[in-house]
């Protein structure tokens, strides 16, 4: 009989932890295991990109649920209140206040399923996963609305970094048999905070299948203007902690330095605006191109001649390690899990989140053609060895 196992995600944005997640999928035996991904809202550009033999299920509810929880208390009376719902006022005014008072946020948790359509789901499951993590619903949601002889919580970012609520994670978390970490350096950081957990941490990077995405490397059509300088590229939502805005100062200062370059970003996200204002800002508009979201973006790394990855924090990577099966080039800043993937000076250069550092270090791969050739010699001779990660998910987890 097959085994049952559910992966708990927000939706399926183009983005690395999605990404991760249908890597894994891909490479988990269908003739063995009967996989599920449920949702919280039917939404990204992944979404055709599941497999058919995973199914696929959304949360009843959640606009109900997201309404509660995510505009400022306050805001929330004053709409039961506007709409005459005096009693729904009062109850969420209560709890909201005692989940403050008490630092308790599984008080408004349960407030809101409970208050909300959402059902319970009905069926049974061998393991279950909170893998879009850490995010406060879906730990919640797995922890105590799905039924499953095991279940996982797995934590994607650096829990430093975002704001992480260690005294709510303490209280949810032992509702969960293992915590999956994407990084060594990630599961440090989370044992500095919650270091009770130990027994339950395992690090599992996330996987990266090499053949496939050099295969669709092969199935689009890549950049298409007809620049011919260096083309460097970064790939990740536009958003702050992917550093985007440390990007348009470097490449202003590559353009003072006179070097014939232009930074192409494939991904969107809600900082596309600031950013847009920050080009025009540092005159750059030629030189900094935005391409917005590409489910496919490997004819991009496989065509570029540097690969940049900006990022203010990351949990384990996952487009530094595709753009590593390329032999790309490599500059990175110096985030969680960077070091378990390149190694200074030899596979890739890391610097500081600082711009005169990134500039330099780009400087240095443009004007150094032993420095490039060494970098992509070690890069080649390591990539024949070298294994992402292991599928050892329903294995005896490694420290």
């Amino acid at each position: 009989m097959k085994k049952k196992i559910l992966f708990m995600v927000i939706n399926m944005n183009v983005g690395g932890t999605e990404k991760a997640l249908l890597n894994m999928i891909n490479e988990i035996p269908e003739s063995d295991y009967e996989i599920t991904i449920l949702m919280l809202e039917k939404y990204g550009g992944f979404l055709d990109s599941i497999p058919g033999n995973v199914k696929v299920e959304y949360v009843d509810g959640y606009k109900e649920i997201k309404d509660l929880l995510n505009p400022p208390p306050l805001k929330v009376v004053k709409g039961f209140l506007r709409t005459g719902r005096l009693f729904k006022a009062a109850g969420f005014f209560t709890v909201s206040l005692l989940s403050k008072l008490l630092n308790d946020k599984i008080l408004l948790m349960k407030y809101a399923l409970r208050s909300t359509s959402t059902p319970v789901l009905k069926d049974k499951y061998d393991i279950a996963v909170a893998y879009a993590g850490p995010m406060d619903l879906i730990s919640f949601f797995v922890a105590k609305k799905i039924k499953a002889d095991r279940k996982i919580q797995w934590i994607h970012f650096d829990v430093t970094k975002i704001g992480f609520d260690k005294n709510y994670a303490e209280k949810l978390y032992k509702c969960f048999d293992q915590i999956h970490v994407v990084s060594r350096e990630g599961k440090e950081k989370f044992l500095s905070l919650l270091p009770q957990m130990d027994r339950k941490l395992a690090v599992y990077p996330n996987f990266v299948s090499r053949k496939s995405v050099t295969a669709m490397a092969e199935q689009g059509r890549g950049f298409e203007d007809a620049f011919e300088g260096y083309r460097i590229l970064t790939v990740g939502r536009l958003s702050k902690e992917k550093g985007q805005d440390l990007a348009i100062q470097v490449i202003s200062k590559l353009k003072e330095k006179g070097f014939n370059v232009k930074w192409y970003c494939i991904g969107e996200g809600n900082a596309r605006k600031e950013y847009e204002q920050l080009i025009r800002d540092y005159g750059v508009e030629k030189e900094f191109i935005l391409l917005g979201s590409n489910s496919n973006p490997y004819p991009f790394m496989k065509q570029c001649d540097i690969y940049v990855q900006p990022s203010r924090h990351e949990g384990f990577c996952i487009t530094l390690a595709e753009a590593k099966c390329f032999n790309k080039l490599i500059v990175c800043t110096d985030f969680t899990g960077a070091r378990e993937q390149i190694i200074n000076n030899e596979t890739g250069l890391i610097v500081d989140f600082d711009a005169e550092q990134t500039a330099d270090a780009l400087v240095k791969l443009l004007k150094d053609e032993k420095l490039r050739d060494k970098i992509q010699r070690n890069r080649n001779t390591r990539s024949e060895t070298e294994n992402t990660a292991d599928i050892i998910l329903f294995s005896s987890p490694s420290a």
